[in-house]
Formats: C-alpha cells, sequence, structure tokens
C-alpha cells in the first residue's frame, strides 16, 4: 500500500507490527481554539502531558464523512456504510509521544458506536449528523441524542490546498498520528495512525450553533483557527494499554 511506504512526514517511525484497517477520511473540517492548559487539565488524566503551541493548549473540533473502514486482508469490502462523525479533542504527549486525546465522538453509525467504542475505549455518543454539499460550501449538522448538545455550521474554503510544514500552527493542529483515550481516567489506551500529511485549505465558516464545549463548563466567542481537507486515508494499529 503506498501510503504505508510514505514516512519521511513522521516525527516518529511506524509501529512494528503489522496495521489492521484503512480508514477513509472526506470532507473533514478542522476548528481549534486556544486555551489555557489548567482549563483543560481536569478532563486529562495526570499522566498525559498537555501539549502546547506558543504556550496555549488547543481545543478542537474535527468533522468529517467516514466512506469506509476496511480490515487488513479485505481491503476492497468496508465493514460498515459510509458515516459521520464530529469529535472534540486536544493535544497531549506521552515520553515525548504527541497524539490526540478525545474528550467525546458523535457518530451516526450504531456499528462503530457499539464496536468501537467497546474495541478502542473511545467516548462515542450516538448522535444525528448530517453533511452535506452546496456549491463550494459543506455543511455540518449534528445533534447527541438525549443531551442538549449540538454543532451546526458551514465552511467555504477560499484558498488552494496547501501541506503544513513542520513547526507551524497549522502542523501542530492537524499532523498527528497517535491517539490516547480512557474511560475511567485510570487505565489509558493509545493507538498509532498512519496517512499521508493532510492537504489543508483555509476556508470561511459559519457557526450557528455549538454547544460541544457545554460538558466542559468553557465557551468561546472568538473566531476559530479553520481548516479544511478533502480528506486522506489512513491506517490503524490495534489500542494498546499504556504502560506507565
Amino acid at each position: 500500500m503506498d501510503i504505508y511506504k510514505e514516512v519521511e512526514h513522521r516525527l516518529l517511525p511506524l509501529p512494528p507490527n503489522n496495521w489492521i484497517m484503512r480508514q477513509t477520511w472526506r470532507n473533514t473540517l478542522f476548528l481549534h481554539w486556544p486555551v489555557q492548559p489548567e482549563q483543560l487539565r481536569s478532563y486529562i488524566p495526570s499522566v498525559l502531558e498537555i501539549d502546547t503551541y506558543d504556550g496555549s493548549a488547543w481545543l478542537g473540533i474535527v468533522a468529517f464523512e467516514m466512506e469506509g473502514i476496511y480490515f487488513r486482508g479485505l481491503s476492497f469490502f468496508s465493514v460498515v456504510a459510509p458515516f459521520s462523525e464530529v469529535n472534540v479533542r486536544t493535544y497531549v504527549k506521552h515520553k515525548g509521544k504527541p497524539g490526540v486525546f478525545f474528550i467525546s465522538l458523535d457518530v451516526n453509525d450504531w456499528a462503530s458506536l457499539l464496536i468501537a467504542k467497546r474495541w478502542y475505549r473511545l467516548p462515542y455518543h450516538s448522535a444525528d449528523i448530517s453533511i452535506r454539499q452546496e456549491g463550494e460550501a459543506t455543511f455540518y449538522d449534528s445533534v447527541r441524542k438525549n443531551l442538549p448538545v449540538r454543532f451546526d455550521g458551514s465552511c467555504t474554503p477560499k484558498e488552494n490546498k496547501f501541506f503544513p510544514s513542520d513547526g507551524t500552527l497549522d502542523h501542530f493542529l492537524t499532523e498527528k498520528y497517535c491517539f490516547y483515550t480512557t474511560q475511567n481516567k485510570k487505565d489509558i489506551f493509545h493507538g498509532d495512525i498512519h496517512h499521508l500529511p493532510w492537504p489543508l485549505q483555509k476556508a470561511d465558516v459559519q457557526i450557528q450553533r455549538n454547544t460541544l464545549f457545554s460538558p466542559l463548563n468553557l465557551d468561546f466567542s472568538e473566531e476559530p483557527i479553520v481548516h479544511f481537507s478533502k480528506g486522506v486515508d489512513s491506517l490503524m494499529w490495534n489500542v494498546k494499554k499504556l504502560e506507565y
């Protein structure tokens, strides 16, 4: 697989064991707000260091369409139909290895909700999600079931695509190849990811409603940093319990 062979952009080498699945992410919206690290500390296990850029931690919303999930050896058969996801995340490190820490993930696919929640120990929630395109604009609407948690907005790319340079904020916010998660703040799990660099575009965004941060007692009035990408294919490794 070509993406497995292209590794020059990675900070760390690929894991020695085999990847287990390929995922296809499309029409991806990245929104990020700077926050003081202490505002997130109570939500992040103490063994994980909150990663910062220019002294700020970053809280993100990432919304995308999952076009397919393909297990190793079944590269032409997706085990699920296309579905949509909206996640809330920040960035952490453990022993120098940077990665994503997922605070919540909203998904409208029952298989991902039930299977991946148990397999990857990710904090999934059931939601009604719509992602649609009208001309150059992409519209995102996610409503968590049985809870007043919603994201409703749209973005319109406004520049040619670019690949983020190492050391830039664009790179820090998007180029992550590991994730960390927990269900009890004691048992920490991590999983490795690989993909080609994100082909990004700057974009204009219109946010009609956002209560995804309400469980964190955080609210933002300033405009976020916005990126849009047509997407990447990714490889996933099995999740492992973090040793510390």
